[in-house]
């Protein structure tokens, strides 16, 4: 069982702390002694001793309690409990924590969450109720605590009232479909299905593949009326690998067919992530060559096509970092721009591939006194995104839509961006 309280941290120079319950003291050791230390004391602390070296793990024991830990945008939600219990579900607990207030909040940072205090500890009462998740589902909590705005501000300014707490209870509750609200009516019926895919990829200093692979996500915005229940197929679903899927997927018919059979929340929400694993090519290449000798060091990269994959590739970006022993960098390129931020990274933004020439930057850069050659080598991280393709391969067969009044409007997309994607030099 949890205890009562969940923390958050902002990792910054000032750190910002809540706590659900405002007795975090713990009350009793496991001799019975009452004691003066918190877990959120005796947390810090650890942190501390460790200095910047320190690594959270996901789940830490500390004397009398675990503690369970999920880092989102800089900042770390803590939950902790006093018995043994599924790593998984505190885990998993903070995950929905970190999704609701980002949706909440439209992002998640130091200021944003100091802005809107109130609703913060609002929403955190009502996810955890004596110690156990309770209500996790976006749709819920819009009904029973107003997302923030201007009007909600000015109001609560003028009449003092800070609460956002609604008065009744959802009817959504107290349904089987709890993540969608009951009797919902649109003047057009819509559903949008939208995948979404992250390349992650390593190149070594050869220019051998060592690894490739996708992460995706089918993302659904469905503004549908009434009670629809959707069937949504896949032309090869056997390439899937981890798959996880949104509350609403009924678990049988993909056992059993591989379908997604579901009654989709209002509004966007992910329906299900996915990867596919071992890919054997990456539509571009990037080829770094690093000389040095006598206190200065050439540096020469090259991107082009390497597999057309029938759509524009744009937002093409290389970065790397500027060794320590680097004093100077004079870099230019015969495509796009060449920036040297302040933190010595190196930025060349290339758009897109010009069909005349192949993009290259090359130049110089000078090392410290005494040191005749550079032996540190930079790794390069590249971005790029893919408009109307999935570079896994994956297809939507169709989307069968039941229960609805008239015909809907059904669309499909695709988009295919650059992960954790490194080129070793």
């Amino acid at each position: 069982m949890y205890s009562a309280y969940v923390m958050l941290r902002v990792l910054s120079v000032t750190e910002l702390v809540w706590s659900l319950d405002m007795e975090v003291m713990l009350e009793k050791q496991l001799t019975g002694h009452r004691v003066d230390r918190s877990i959120c004391a005796w947390f810090w602390d650890q942190v501390i001793s460790q200095g910047d070296s320190f690594k959270l793990v996901p789940v830490i024991a500390s004397p009398t309690h675990y503690i369970f830990q999920v880092g989102r945008e800089g900042i770390t939600f803590l939950a902790c409990t006093q018995v043994e219990m599924p790593p998984l579900m505190g885990i998993e607990f903070l995950c929905r924590v970190a999704d609701v207030l980002s949706d909440y909040l439209g992002g998640l940072n130091e200021d944003v969450i100091k802005d809107n205090f109130v609703i913060v500890y609002e929403l955190l009462d009502e996810m955890i109720d004596n110690g156990f998740p309770l209500t996790t589902e976006a749709n819920i909590l819009r009904e029973m605590i107003a997302p923030p705005n201007i009007v909600s501000k000015m109001l609560s300014v003028v009449t003092g009232n800070s609460s956002n707490v609604s008065t009744t209870l959802p009817s959504a509750t107290a349904s089987c479909v709890p993540w969608r609200t009951t009797d919902l009516k649109h003047s057009s019926n819509e559903v949008y299905v939208d995948l979404v895919e992250e390349m992650d990829a390593t190149i070594n200093r050869d220019g051998a593949l060592v690894k490739c692979e996708i992460y995706g996500e089918v993302q659904v915005n469905s503004h549908l009326s009434g009670l629809p229940d959707l069937t949504l197929s896949f032309a090869n679903p056997s390439i899937l690998n981890d798959v996880r899927f949104h509350p609403c997927v009924r678990f049988r018919p993909w056992e059993s067919d591989q379908l997604l059979s579901f009654v989709p929340p209002d509004g966007q929400f992910k329906l299900m992530s996915y990867r596919v694993k071992k890919l054997k090519s990456t539509p571009i290449y990037v080829k770094p060559q690093i000389t040095s000798d006598c206190g200065t060091c050439r540096v020469n990269v090259m991107v082009g096509m390497r597999n057309d994959p029938g759509k524009t590739i744009d937002s093409i970006t290389v970065e790397f970092q500027l060794p320590p022993c680097v004093l100077s960098a004079d870099l230019t390129s015969n495509h796009g721009t060449v920036n040297i931020l302040a933190n010595k990274t190196c930025s060349w933004l290339i758009g897109r591939i010009p069909k005349d020439k192949a993009p290259s930057m090359s130049g110089t850069l000078l090392l410290e006194t005494g040191l005749e050659r550079l032996h540190i080598s930079p790794t390069f991280q590249v971005g790029f995104r893919i408009m109307g393709v999935a570079l896994s391969g994956l297809q939507i067969d169709k989307l069968d839509l039941k229960n609805l009044p008239n015909r809907p409007y059904k669309g499909f997309r695709a988009l295919t961006r650059a992960g954790e994607f490194e080129v070793r030099s």
